[in-house]
């Protein structure tokens, strides 16, 4: 079968976009500039919401064996530790993921790139896409790989994973609206004398000079640091880690026997008008750049990938009508600029030498940040935000309804029950349907005719507590989030929903 989508670029983004596609069966090509993998990079956290979004892939528990779990972050303002944060607690029952996976994002893109190898597709390295447009029937590429003749060839979509320079992005002409900071960061691989007591904790460093984040990486003696640099450097292109080496050492306390790589770099929070125009996507960093609070940016890339491979899948196979595609932008863009306009507002805070930054150095982290992760209300959102568990879709055009607490368009939330949990039958990627306590058999055979799974999870107290109604009906799409909510069984809304955007289970034959 001809491959139906080009994908550019083999970053995490394009490389988790090409495993949700070769999962359902989706035939595509894969193509980046580079050599391979990288060898260095800033990504290193990998949140709740996509090893959730893995496992249903299959791909968390490798995942998880090459990394380790950071569980508690200690803030200081280098006299004392003035909170502790255990994100393990705060996780507790919302995830069965709660906490932070530490792994280079060298080593994440290697697993990828290793389990699409296994299932037959490979990475073509060292090619470019020269140029494209979008006919209206199709998209035509011309496409060279180093040291080869040119190769004209058409996809049915194309999705550019191509970073923040992307050729894509500035091919469809869409702005990039956003700003710069004017400090200079840095980040650093480095090896200490003695390996730490604990891999398993953060810490971060705020003064008036800025911050600086730390933690193990790959094993006891190797650290990751991030920070800013002195302010004599910042219009510097050429830092080495030896000019700043006494700064880092007089601020955190730490060492290097060894530097395994260190780079500088300016940070942007920028998010593109449009994230679709035509037959043509872009997914990451092409869409939108963050600042490092809270490893959220490589996390939204691959959350971007999650959402659209499904549904390119299921328009390719006929199993969806076209403009279920429209959703993608609508959902993901309005997640990008929310981050934008949170987590980029809190970083330009921290890093402000100014009022502002102190205030928030001198009272918040001693006085502020201890007492809301005391109580039990806020330390829990703190968590869902920063693991993305909290991302919904609720005005989204696939989302219909409520029933109970839980809104269509939100993430199903997680509980365990007396059998398991409730995730364990999202791993099949496919549509379905869940009834907290019992199903009619209408309902059942109806899903049957439809190929639809149906599972029923006998009613608990902690359901209700969980947002869920007893009896309810909730449709849930291949990436675990709620499609439609109604808080009886009604046979016809389904069949009205699911004909509406010429929905067919993916198992159906």
């Amino acid at each position: 079968m001809n491959p139906q989508i080009l994908i550019v670029g083999a970053g995490p983004t394009g490389l988790a976009l090409a495993y949700s596609l070769a999962r359902q069966g989706v035939p595509f090509r894969i193509i980046d500039r580079n050599a391979g993998t990288g060898t260095a990079s800033r990504a290193l956290a990998v949140h709740a919401r996509i090893l959730e979004q893995y496992d249903q892939l299959g791909l968390a528990e490798r995942n998880i064996k090459r990394g380790h779990p950071i569980l508690s972050l200690d803030v200081s303002d280098g006299k004392q530790v003035r909170a502790h944060i255990k994100f393990h607690e705060l996780g507790k029952g919302q995830s069965p993921f709660p906490f932070i996976l530490s792994l280079p994002q060298d080593e994440h893109e290697e697993i990828l790139v290793d389990e699409l190898s296994k299932i037959g597709v490979e990475v073509e390295w060292n090619t470019s896409m020269l140029s494209f447009e979008d006919t209206g029937q199709g998209v035509k590429t011309v496409l060279q790989q180093q040291g080869q003749p040119e190769e004209t060839a058409e996809f049915a979509y194309l999705c550019g994973c191509d970073g923040a320079g992307s050729m894509v992005r500035k091919g469809l002409g869409f702005d990039f609206p956003g700003g710069t900071y004017k400090q200079l960061f840095f980040v650093a691989d480095i090896e200490t004398e003695k390996p730490v007591d604990d891999m398993e904790k953060m810490d971060m460093y705020m003064d008036e000079d800025g911050f600086m984040l730390y933690m193990s990486v790959r094993n006891a003696q190797t650290k990751r640091i991030l920070g800013i640099v002195p302010e004599e450097f910042y219009e510097r292109s050429d830092v080495t880690y030896e000019e700043i080496n006494d700064y880092i050492v007089n601020k955190i306390r730490v060492s290097a026997a060894k530097v395994n790589w260190f780079s500088t770099y300016r940070v942007h929070n920028r998010v593109s008008e449009r994230f679709q125009k035509g037959r043509i996507f872009i997914l990451g960093d092409a869409g939108h750049l963050h600042s490092p609070t809270g490893g959220q940016g490589m996390n939204t890339g691959i959350g971007d990938a999650i959402n659209l491979g499904w549904k390119l899948a299921a328009v390719v196979q006929g199993k969806a009508a076209p403009r279920i595609l429209s959703t993608y932008e609508q959902e993901r863009i309005a997640f990008a600029r929310r981050l934008i306009a949170t987590t980029d507002k809190a970083f330009q805070t921290i890093v402000n030498q100014k009022l502002p930054g102190t205030l928030l150095r001198e009272y918040a982290v001693p006085y502020v940040l201890p007492s809301v992760f005391k109580f039990s209300f806020p330390s829990k959102n703190a968590f869902k935000i920063l693991s993305q568990i909290h991302i919904n879709y609720r005005s989204s055009l696939l989302s219909k309804g409520k029933a109970g607490k839980i809104y269509a368009g939100m993430r199903l939330p997680w509980i365990e029950t007396a059998n398991g949990d409730n995730f364990a039958p999202l791993r099949s990627v496919d549509w379905q349907i869940h009834i907290y306590g019992k199903a009619t058999p209408e309902l059942i055979d109806f899903a049957r005719s439809k190929s639809l799974e149906v599972h029923e999870f006998p009613w608990e107290a902690k359901m209700k507590d969980a947002g869920f109604k007893q009896d309810a009906l909730y449709l849930i799409r291949p990436d675990g989030h709620v499609a439609l909510a109604t808080d009886k069984q009604w046979l016809r809304v389904l069949n009205m929903y699911l004909e509406a955007f010429g929905i067919v289970a993916f198992g159906a034959e």
